[in-house]
């Protein structure tokens, strides 16, 4: 019986029994926790990864029958077989947006599955009795044989199609609710799992305080109070401890410990010797850290400028045999060769990115004085030919900042170079450059009406080579913010993307105040006269 006998307990047991109790507890939550956050991604997964693109692609495909429509009576107006390349489009993407359906639905979609077929059986037969005998019609007697056809016929077919494609986006629209719903109620479960927790949690604190305060603390109390007297002079005062038996225990030793002070001195002089040969440990290691990195920046410099000596050569020979050899071989040997000097190529932008990129905070010319109204002036003038007529870049209240100009000159042509690149299709691209002050710093903000970046990416985007596009959407090298966010921590301030904004995208960074700067205000009537719109 003395097992469960709470009076025999040492500390140890009692803390070690408590510990137990919340562990199993905690991962038996852990558990739920962890089943509820997979089924949590599978649904998010449902709703992101399928039902939108899935949503997205049946629009599309109602886009490429109605081109297809559009067509056929194009073709039926003028007999001509280029009003048909709607129609064959059409017929291209159908096949292609129809595959995409299929490996986007899963086996237990069957709601799903069962509308795609429709979808294609109506297809088939729209194909089948309305455009392939329209087109037949119109090369054999000519566009009046195909009008009459169009004009004697009737709308059914398409419309019982385009009605397929209207019931299959619903069904994939239940889908993605369905997927949002039990995705919000996962999102509650995993809440009430964290409250649980954090009640387990609090309630084993108090159960451990109270734990500590009867078997620890008035114990200790007691047993200082009794060293005191032994300290005062007392000598032969005994020392004992009506506490845990490690307290009582430990009563024991600083009893026999009394006579021991001498001993217990040099050991602890001896301790604090080692604590000092931890600490110099500690600088000699911090000091070996710091030249591991100096050693691991010039590395990177090194490979890259040695790199360049046999890939420049690579790259010659490669567009050598490409001048020399053009025609001469088949098509496929032709495209090998290109394929090699466009990689050769790429390599090279890559390795020019890496040693700009090394080169940052290492070779230095120093700080000093930057007018960055004069910066955007030069960036500008760089960017004139990238940036187009129907461009538009202007910027104001920009400061007198401490850095290196060409640094700084860099940074801006990465950022407004980005807006320009990832420009709106049909939309003149707008960059604007603004500052305010905030303390010490200057917020700068780089502003345009692009594409935007979604907020899933707002961390990615600043790593090295990192693309959020298919390297044929758009050109570089993935390295251009990445050289941004290093120049701005060189310059000791940070970066971030805006998520805030409706369209486009915004660029926020800061740079410490020139020290002795006025405020904005004092100057805001000059800094308006240097606005500069193009």
């Amino acid at each position: 019986m003395k097992l469960f006998d709470l009076r025999t307990w040492t500390l140890r047991r009692r803390i070690t029994a408590l510990c137990v109790t919340v562990g199993i507890l905690l991962s038996a939550l852990g558990v739920f926790a962890a089943i509820t956050a997979t089924q949590h991604n599978r649904q998010l997964d449902d709703v992101l990864n399928r039902a939108s693109p899935m949503r997205a692609t049946g629009e599309s495909l109602n886009t490429a029958f109605v081109d297809q429509e559009t067509g056929i009576r194009g073709f039926a107006i003028t007999g001509k077989e280029d009003n048909l390349k709607p129609y064959k489009a059409g017929q291209a993407e159908e096949q292609r947006l129809l595959g995409r359906l299929d490996e986007l639905i899963n086996p237990e979609d069957t709601a799903i599955q069962a509308a795609l077929e429709v979808v294609k059986q109506r297809a088939r037969v729209w194909h089948e009795q309305v455009a392939d005998p329209v087109i037949a019609a119109i090369r054999a007697g000519g566009p009046e044989a195909g009008r009459a056809m169009i004009a004697a016929g009737s709308t059914t077919a398409f419309d019982s199609l385009r009605d397929a494609i209207d019931a299959m986006q619903n069904n994939i629209q239940t889908l993605r609710a369905a997927a949002a719903a039990a995705a919000k109620d996962s999102s509650q479960t995993m809440v009430s799992i964290q409250i649980a927790a954090a009640a387990i949690i609090i309630l084993a604190g108090a159960g451990l305080l109270l734990l500590l305060d009867r078997l620890v603390s008035r114990p200790v109390v007691e047993l200082a109070e009794q060293v005191r007297e032994v300290a005062d002079g007392d000598y032969e005062r005994h020392i004992e401890s009506s506490g845990s038996p490690e307290l009582a225990s430990l009563a024991a030793d600083v009893d026999g410990m009394r006579q021991k002070i001498a001993t217990e001195l040099a050991e602890v002089r001896e301790a604090r010797s080692q604590i000092e040969w931890v600490n110099d440990q500690l600088k000699v290691q911090a000091e070996e850290l710091t030249r591991s990195n100096r050693d691991l920046e010039q590395f990177a410099y090194v490979a890259s400028h040695d790199l360049q000596e046999p890939l420049r050569k690579v790259a010659s020979f490669c567009q050598l045999l490409q001048r020399r050899y053009a025609g001469q071989m088949d098509e496929r040997a032709d495209q090998y060769i290109a394929f090699a000097v466009d990689g050769a190529q790429r390599m090279q932008r890559l390795i020019n990115d890496l040693l700009a990129f090394s080169r940052i905070g290492r070779i230095t010319a120093g700080f000093t004085e930057v007018d960055l109204n004069r910066v955007l002036t030069e960036v500008k003038s760089q960017l004139e030919v990238r940036a187009g007529e129907d461009a538009e870049i202007s910027w104001s209240g920009l400061p007198t900042v401490e850095g290196e100009e060409p640094l700084l000159t860099t940074l801006f042509v990465n950022l407004i170079g980005n807006s320009l690149k990832f420009r709106r299709e049909g939309v003149p691209p707008v960059v604007r450059v603004t500052a305010d002050r905030d303390g010490d710093e200057w917020v700068i903000r780089v502003r345009d009406n692009g594409i935007g970046i979604e907020a899933e990416f707002a961390d990615k985007v600043f790593v090295i080579f990192q693309r959020l596009h298919a390297r044929d959407a758009y050109e570089g090298t993935g390295i251009g913010l990445a050289i941004v966010k290093k120049i701005v921590e060189y310059h000791g301030g940070r970066i971030w993307l805006d998520l805030d904004v409706e369209e486009g995208t915004s660029l926020n960074f800061t740079i410490p105040v020139l020290p002795g700067a006025p405020d904005v205000e004092e100057n805001a009537t000059d800094e308006r006269q240097k606005e500069v719109a193009a």
